[in-house]
């Protein structure tokens, strides 16, 4: 069954325990996949030329990389797989080595790349203030994210098309969110009575929730986005009042913070004066 499943997502390695086993040695096969995988989703090995066998514990290794560190790299990986007991690594270093044409589908690396991206997004978006009142649907291809759904303003849109934009790997965003049509007549009046009372649970909503998460959400937000650097930067919050402690490298990135912060759901105001440009 693992074979199968190696050959219908894995197509590109060469699972050579199950090829040459008819009865297949599911630890060979587990071995094989866990070690490919990894060079995946490894940002120095993604795309080289390596293949995998396993059997008895032995890990053979074929291919070629352009630098004796990635052939190093290539080693621990493998050696780090549990059961492994040796690697034979054969890998041929050519510092003049060009992959092979990349195929239009995506790879494996890539798939997982961008399901990273879609969900760092919808969490970012969840712990927003505009989760409670919209329904959006993320779609990440090849770092191209995609947003659509109903929104109740403008405001919303760009919001949550700029948590888009500045999250870790996004290379652009198409917003295709729209406003949705406000009901008429006596549904008109009730609709801006409904915003007003959200306005008035929005400056309560700080005392609901617990200053823990709104600076555990905050953080979180910050290490999801590309143009902030969350090391430089201390959260504390009190009693909704989110403060804002560091440096950061610019303007841009100082309104940048201020604005994700000010975005999480239940956060009363943010207090930045101790925020300062390096």
């Amino acid at each position: 069954m693992v074979s199968i499943i190696g050959a219908l997502y894995f197509p590109t390695t060469q699972l050579s325990a199950a090829e040459l086993t008819p009865v297949a040695n599911m630890n060979s096969v587990r071995q094989e996949m866990q070690i490919w995988t990894t060079y995946q989703i490894s940002p120095f090995l993604r795309g080289s030329d390596i293949s995998v066998f396993v059997k008895d514990g032995k890990v053979t290794l074929k291919g070629t990389v352009t630098e004796d560190v990635n052939k190093e790299l290539a080693k621990a990986i493998a050696a780090g797989v549990k059961g492994v007991n040796s690697v034979d690594n054969q890998i041929e270093v050519d510092k003049n080595y060009k992959n092979a044409k990349p195929s239009q589908e995506r790879s494996y690396a890539a798939i997982v790349d961008d399901a990273g991206i879609t969900t760092a997004i919808k969490s970012k978006l969840l712990w927003s203030k505009f989760s409670d009142v919209v329904t959006i649907n993320v779609d990440t291809y090849q770092g191209k994210v995609t947003l659509s759904g109903d929104v109740s303003n403008q405001a919303s849109i760009n919001s949550m098309t700029a948590m888009a934009k500045n999250t870790q790997g996004v290379l652009s965003v198409d917003s295709r969110l729209m406003i949705a049509d406000a009901p008429m007549d006596k549904e008109t009046n009730k609709y801006k009575e409904d915003e007003e009372k959200e306005d008035e649970n929005e400056e309560k909503e700080g005392t609901l929730l617990a200053d823990s998460w709104i600076t555990t959400k905050v953080k979180s937000t910050y290490m999801y986005s590309s143009n902030v650097d969350s090391d430089d930067i201390s959260v504390s919050t009190l009693d909704g009042v989110v403060l804002l402690e560091g440096k950061v490298k610019s303007g841009s990135e100082r309104a940048l913070a201020i604005e994700l912060a000010k975005n999480i759901r239940g956060v009363k105001s943010v207090t930045s004066s101790k925020l300062l440009l390096l």
